[in-house]
């Protein structure tokens, strides 16, 4: 008997490991719940029911290919491998396939998994899935890896070039069924396995399957895909892929989303149009951020990549940190954005970088609380990128902006939500003024009575004293 682990990868098409159980023999399959890991690893709410939701679908399209499908709860990682060794005894299982996870939490639950079963002679097959270039393979000439994303960037351009990343077909129907005893395949909900309501709206906003999230990428694709490079940025717009939550728990793979971009060049790698490009490089961003996370450990442990921003002062203040968090900074365009995340479980990418970058330059508040704060409320909260996102905005990760480079909320509000229609979505105390008082309502008349808090810093003044800060350095 095979056994394949699903984690951050609940999809039967394209599934390295899931492929390689079934290619292998008789196949049955496994999920781990771990409330308590999940709540030490901040993963938001809304994240856990998405999950949730579509492990039902998986489990009914298991059984379609006669895979029973065990549920198991254990609490934290520590105990992971004394229950997958009971699965293996029970089941007679030869080996256990599964997707490489990269922090440093889950290599080390990995590690000890393989510890305890090779010593029973169990196999644990691990394969590369979640990157498009398996981990320590993208190096520079001196066989280290890149600190540096357009060198990275342009390695990857290389390999893509002589061929791209196949996918992997989806398994066959096993010929023979067979029944699982004394294992749950019972999939709990939300309220049932965390003991509190769900995010009530979850299931309007984000729609599960793995053909919704095929649907997706299509549509970004055929009618997006062109117009990316001017609309993207304009988050009353509907103009990124919004794939990124798909990604983040497998539902859709980053293999799948390259050959969908190179499509209408029967999978050639050739570009077109800017939108084509500026998307792939998007797609790298992400690979990038993964590989760093693997290559350098430290950022996974609540730690700076460079390591002299250490001796950053950060400023303590619960104050400004819960306005900042509440969306109640004053600022509407940051007030927007964190709005938008508490309801939805999303953040558009432009508002994300003008919402990190005012709470690590212009509060000079610690950037980690930061990035625990996104990980407890986006659904598409994913370690390596959200780490990656907040060390470039707060200028202590790799390939970071320089730390001088200050954006504006103000000026980034006016350029890129010009008349002010996403900050009248989320911000309606605000949504009677016009469309140049809206960004900045107290500028022209201080004493203006609105139901909304004026600005809790002075921008010039906060991006002067980040400035001293950072030259300290």
């Amino acid at each position: 008997m095979q056994l394949l682990w699903f984690r951050q990868d609940l999809r039967l098409n394209d599934h390295v490991a899931l492929w390689h159980a079934t290619q292998q023999g008789q196949t049955a399959a496994l999920v781990i719940l771990s409330p308590e890991q999940w709540a030490l690893h901040d993963d938001a709410d809304i994240k856990i029911d998405f999950y949730l939701r579509q492990l039902n679908v998986l489990k009914a399209d298991l059984e379609q290919l006669n895979i029973a499908l065990i549920v198991l709860k254990v609490p934290l990682w520590k105990n992971i491998p004394e229950a997958i060794a009971q699965v293996c005894a029970e089941l007679k299982v030869q080996t256990v396939h599964a997707n490489i996870e990269l922090g440093v939490n889950e290599l080390k639950r990995d590690f000890d998994l393989q510890y305890l079963l090779e010593k029973k002679n169990i196999l644990v097959e691990l394969y590369h899935d979640r990157t498009l270039f398996p981990l320590a393979t993208i190096r520079n000439k001196s066989d280290l890896p890149y600190k540096v994303f357009g060198a990275f960037k342009k390695n990857c351009y290389e390999r893509l070039s002589t061929s791209l990343p196949t996918c992997y077909p989806k398994p066959e129907k096993q010929n023979l069924s067979y029944q699982i005893e004394n294992f749950s395949q019972t999939v709990p909900s939300f309220e049932a396995l965390m003991g509190r309501d769900s995010f009530c709206s979850s299931a309007e906003l984000w729609s599960v399957t793995e053909q919704h999230a095929v649907k997706l990428l299509d549509d970004f694709i055929k009618n997006k895909m062109r117009t990316y490079q001017t609309l993207r940025d304009f988050p009353k717009l509907d103009g990124t892929s919004q794939l990124s939550t798909y990604l983040n728990i497998g539902i859709l793979s980053i293999r799948q989303c390259i050959q969908a971009l190179f499509r209408e060049q029967q999978g050639h790698f050739h570009i077109d149009h800017e939108g084509q490009q500026i998307w792939l490089d998007e797609l790298l961003w992400r690979e990038f951020y993964q590989h760093i996370l693997f290559d350098f450990p430290q950022v996974s442990k609540h730690l700076p990549f460079k390591e002299n921003t250490l001796k950053l002062a950060w400023i303590e203040d619960s104050t400004a940190l819960n306005a900042w968090q509440m969306g109640q900074t004053g600022i509407p365009i940051v007030d927007a954005g964190i709005r938008q995340m508490l309801s939805t479980g999303w953040m558009h990418n432009r508002v994300r970088m003008i919402v990190a970058i005012f709470l690590s330059k212009n509060l000079l508040i610690d950037w980690r609380l930061g990035e625990q704060w996104f990980m407890q409320h986006l659904i598409d909260g994913d370690l390596a990128a959200n780490n990656g996102g907040w060390q470039w905005c707060a200028s202590t990760g790799t390939d970071s902006v320089p730390y001088f480079r200050i954006f504006n909320p103000v000026s980034q509000s006016q350029k890129f939500d010009p008349q002010g229609d996403y900050i009248r979505t989320w911000v309606p105390e605000l949504a009677h003024l016009d469309a140049k008082s809206i960004h900045d309502p107290y500028a022209r008349n201080p004493d203006l009575k609105l139901n909304y808090p004026k600005p809790m810093v002075d921008l010039k003044q906060s991006r002067l004293r980040a400035l001293e800060a950072f030259k300290g350095l």
